[in-house]
């Protein structure tokens, strides 16, 4: 069987741990943290991303084999793994920089995010306020911040943040895992 390579491109908070959930997830051949949205010119830095005035989030780049796992299952993990109910905040980060956004590559990803959002919407007391837009530029945010939780996994933040995500995504996505 021949591989059907897409791309999904998500912000669900901190890209450190959409990046841990999604790297765990069979069918997803990487994933890339980054930045997408914003409106200043040029590459943004992690620096200016933090600063919340660029416009951008912090996202994930997802390659996925879609004979493996689809776009639609790829969304019910993200949005089951942080909350799309706070406005530019997970946790303690907050700043738009943080936002729950799904950027879409065609009119189908499109189609599908308005549906999967409108089924889960019924499991949260809150609504969902993620975004729902069109791609624009992703860039590839810099080298520290790719593959953060597998190298520094007795850190912290990894600890009391990330870790507690990915119990989530192996109690509710264990037939999803690699």
């Amino acid at each position: 069987m021949s591989k059907d390579l897409q791309l999904a491109t998500l912000g669900g908070g901190c890209f450190w741990c959409t990046e841990a959930v999604f790297q765990e997830v069979k069918g997803v051949e990487k994933v890339i943290s980054g930045y997408a949205g914003g409106n200043a010119p040029g590459k943004p830095t992690y620096r200016e991303i933090c600063s919340g005035l660029t416009g951008h989030a912090e996202v994930i780049q997802i390659t996925f084999d879609a004979n493996i796992i689809s776009f639609e299952d790829i969304l019910v993990i993200f949005m089951t793994t942080h909350d799309p109910t706070t406005l530019n905040r997970q946790g303690a980060d907050r700043g738009t920089q943080y936002r729950s956004v799904i950027f879409y590559n065609n009119e189908n990803q499109k189609l599908i995010s308005d549906e999967v959002l409108k089924q889960i919407q019924p499991y949260y007391d809150d609504k969902i306020v993620t975004e729902i837009s069109p791609l624009p530029v992703f860039y590839e945010a810099e080298q520290e911040h790719q593959n953060y939780y597998r190298e520094n996994t007795q850190q912290g933040y990894c600890s009391f943040v990330i870790a507690p995500k990915l119990s989530k995504l192996r109690k509710l996505h264990a037939d999803k895992l690699k």
